[in-house]
């Protein structure tokens, strides 16, 4: 048997707020969801899959535009498998440059807290 979630089980399980997830799907970047005979959105395994690779890509700050070309990129097939790696090596890259950033942030503040901690 299929497990499948309502709205409000995939706001748990995703993080994602109901708003977002309507807006995900009207942009496109969520597939339309089944619904059930009363018209109500039930969420699959799949979908719960799919939200959790955009929830990783949204965390790291990807925008929504690259995030709507990569789900472009995956539903039209493994052919587009290079332009995927290429994309997602792209964002990497960016990430690794935050991440480089933020170390850099925090050795400032630890210098700060140190001198403070010297000051007392």
């Amino acid at each position: 048997m299929t497990t499948v979630y309502t709205p409000a089980e995939a706001v748990e399980e995703t993080g994602f707020s109901l708003d977002t997830l309507r807006y995900y799907e009207k942009i496109g970047l969520l597939e339309r969801v089944a619904r059930n005979a009363a018209g109500q959105r039930r969420f699959t395994e799949d979908d719960i899959g799919w939200l959790g690779t955009l929830r990783c890509l949204r965390d790291t700050g990807m925008p929504i535009a690259t995030m709507l070309r990569f789900a472009e990129l995956v539903r039209a097939g493994d052919h587009t498998i290079p332009d995927r790696i290429k994309l997602l090596e792209e964002h990497d890259k960016q990430v690794q440059e935050q991440i480089a950033n933020l170390a850099e942030r925090q050795r400032y503040i630890r210098t700060k807290i140190s001198y403070y901690r010297r000051v007392l």
